[in-house]
């Protein structure tokens, strides 16, 4: 799991330096299928219950499953990528969302919000707590900045299979579900919006949206608690080369 993981770090840290207006979301899913047959993997999402592409590109009011197309980046988009790869028989998955140029400063703070909600539920990543404890604390963050959490989409563990359980939903109140093990691998995403957190999905059948079309933002990691603490299976290492 962290060699499939390194490589979805490796890939969604390149495909972060290619972001800039004009660029069609497809050339970004052709990239990262390119890149990870290269690297000696498969991509994970690519005819997974029939999605079409390598990668879900998502942008401002898509909050998941944004199907690639020739749609371009605009000056001020919010993009948000989430990638997954198979290596080893072993899944990796992760999200990040990317300002295009210049954006707004609500844009700018719902980027932030995400990723600082994320590392806020995995400070409660420990063995002996419960789920739950998890899901409390992404959405204490993301309330506190005035923000919503999504709450048809979850996190999940993940492993042999890209969806398994449990489910981790990025609200709820502290102190319920399985308690959590060491060797627990686990997908925690909050993705968050700006207005309400009612959702559509578009008549591609995968494309979800804000209801009421407000920004979205999603950041996501595979972790697994191990002896030592907790580990992030698909951070970017910069040293690591494969």
């Amino acid at each position: 799991m962290r060699e499939s993981g390194r490589r979805v770090g490796l890939i969604l840290a390149e495909l972060r330096e290619m972001i800039k207006p004009g660029l069609e979301t497809r050339q970004l899913d052709c990239y990262a299928e390119k890149r990870i047959l290269e690297l000696g993997g498969v991509p994970a999402f690519k005819g997974y219950n029939g999605y079409p592409a390598s990668l879900c590109v998502s942008i401002n009011e898509e909050i998941v499953h944004g199907i690639p197309s020739g749609r371009r980046l605009k000056e001020g988009d919010l993009v948000s990528l989430d990638f997954g790869v198979i290596y080893g028989g072993f899944y990796g998955d992760a999200a990040i969302t990317v300002p295009v140029g210049e954006v707004s400063e609500e844009a700018r703070r719902l980027i932030e919000v995400a990723e600082r909600s994320f590392y806020q539920g995995l400070e409660y990543l420990k063995e002996g707590n419960h789920l739950s404890d998890i899901s409390a604390a992404i959405q204490t963050e993301v309330e506190k900045a005035g923000f919503s959490v999504i709450r048809d989409f979850v996190g999940h563990g993940i492993g042999r299979e890209l969806h398994e359980g449990p489910q981790i939903p990025n609200f709820g109140l502290p102190g319920h579900g399985p308690k959590l093990k060491k060797g627990m691998t686990l997908a925690i995403e909050p993705m968050i919006t700006s207005g309400h957190y009612e959702v559509a999905i578009l008549s591609d059948n995968w494309t979800a949206v804000t209801r009421d079309h407000s920004l979205a933002a999603h950041f996501e990691h595979s972790v697994a608690i191990t002896e030592s603490g907790v580990e992030i299976l698909t951070a970017n290492d910069k040293k690591w080369r494969p």
